[in-house]
């Protein structure tokens, strides 16, 4: 697994895609009136808090937190540790979560946020206590250290653009879509929306618009039922899924309603099960993210402030919260994942083998798209 992450983490940069960021900045911003490392450590010892979303997403246990993990060790010559927790999608939890860190007194926080807005109290409670925070993958407010993720509008525009492509010729004004977008407190959600709008306004009629509590797929699925009643099984041309976990429950539901040809269905996070769906059919993409290499970053970071050292040679960028503004950032590329690319995306960057793929299951559906 230690040699497939090596190899997951060189960033994927065949997207031709250009990521506009504001210019950098320093890690401390002039207009600050506190420093974003109020005790830095000198040395390896360092505890870093983990605190990630939810466990539904099988991204975060079998990626984020191993990787994390790894490279706080190998950045501290093994001397640094990780305490982790997760919050299961429940805000209130992470809050909770977030005091339990503080009383801990680790040296800096790693935070993906359940609700990017309420989790600010949380965070200007561990700058006050000399912890500094660092938001992955969810841009978080309050006064955050640094911040990486994914180009998050890119995504929603790819998704978009994929679902035009293969609706090929129902790729018209009049032809009915539905939009399943994720939860309203993920502020990636509305940027994935927001993106992928940017593409389908016009092109499409969005016949129906979902924003999905907390990503669950069973809530997809009661949005997608709820939609095939309203507009008609037979009248909807494609169906933009925000991620994969809900991409299999809004085709459980398309199946469900006697649909022997699936419209196209997208998705993103490049699950195993959403894999195996692109392979038979069913869903149509995925969005590839290096997650290893969002992973090694954020580690980076949150050694580099936990010993009070310039983000200067980590960041390619800065953001502005709802709260914050220059925070120094890095942004990783993504990647449209199709039937066409499946060997040279999640395979050959090691996040699954082509047995893991290929199960009996799915061998024969493996075999005729050639993927051997």
């Amino acid at each position: 697994m230690n040699t497939r992450m090596r190899r997951a983490a060189v960033a994927f940069c065949a997207t031709g895609m250009a990521v506009s960021l504001a210019a950098c900045g320093s890690a401390k911003e002039s207009g600050d009136k506190g420093s974003d490392k109020a005790s830095p450590k000198k040395g390896d010892d360092i505890t870093v808090g983990l605190l990630l979303p939810e466990n539904q997403t099988a991204r975060y246990e079998k990626f984020d937190k191993p990787i994390i993990e790894k490279q706080i060790s190998t950045l501290t010559n093994g001397k640094g540790k990780v305490e982790y927790l997760n919050a299961k999608q429940e805000a209130t939890l992470q809050s909770q979560q977030i005091d339990t860190m503080i009383t801990k007194k680790v040296d800096v926080l790693i935070l993906d946020a359940v609700d990017y807005k309420a989790v600010a109290g949380g965070v200007q409670k561990a700058k006050d206590a000399g912890i500094p925070v660092v938001a992955y993958d969810r841009l978080a407010e309050g006064p955050i250290s640094a911040y990486t993720s994914f180009d998050n509008t890119e995504v929603g525009k790819t998704q978009g653009e994929a679902l035009l492509k293969a609706m090929g010729d129902k790729a018209k004004p009049s032809s009915k879509i539905v939009m399943m977008n994720g939860a309203i407190t993920d502020p990636n959600a509305k940027q994935f929306k927001d993106g992928a709008l940017s593409v389908l306004k016009g092109k499409v009629n969005i016949a129906k618009s979902y924003d999905t509590k907390e990503w669950k797929p069973e809530n997809a699925n009661q949005n997608m039922d709820a939609a095939i009643s309203a507009i008609g099984k037979d009248k909807i041309a494609g169906v933009y899924s925000a991620n994969d976990g809900m991409a299999g429950g809004i085709i459980t539901a398309l199946k469900g309603a006697g649909l022997s040809k699936l419209p196209p269905v997208t998705g993103q996070d490049a699950e195993l099960a959403g894999v195996q769906r692109i392979v038979t059919g069913d869903q149509n993409m995925s969005v590839f993210k290096s997650y290893p290499q969002e992973a090694e970053t954020v580690a980076k970071m949150a050694v580099a402030v936990a010993k009070g050292e310039s983000l200067d040679s980590i960041k390619t960028g800065t953001v502005d919260s709802g709260t914050k503004k220059g925070v120094p950032s890095v942004i990783v590329p993504v990647v449209s994942l199709t039937q066409d690319n499946i060997k040279d995306t999640v395979i050959k960057q090691g996040y699954y083998t082509l047995g893991e793929i290929c199960t009996a299951k799915y061998k024969a559906a493996c075999d005729k798209i050639g993927l051997k």
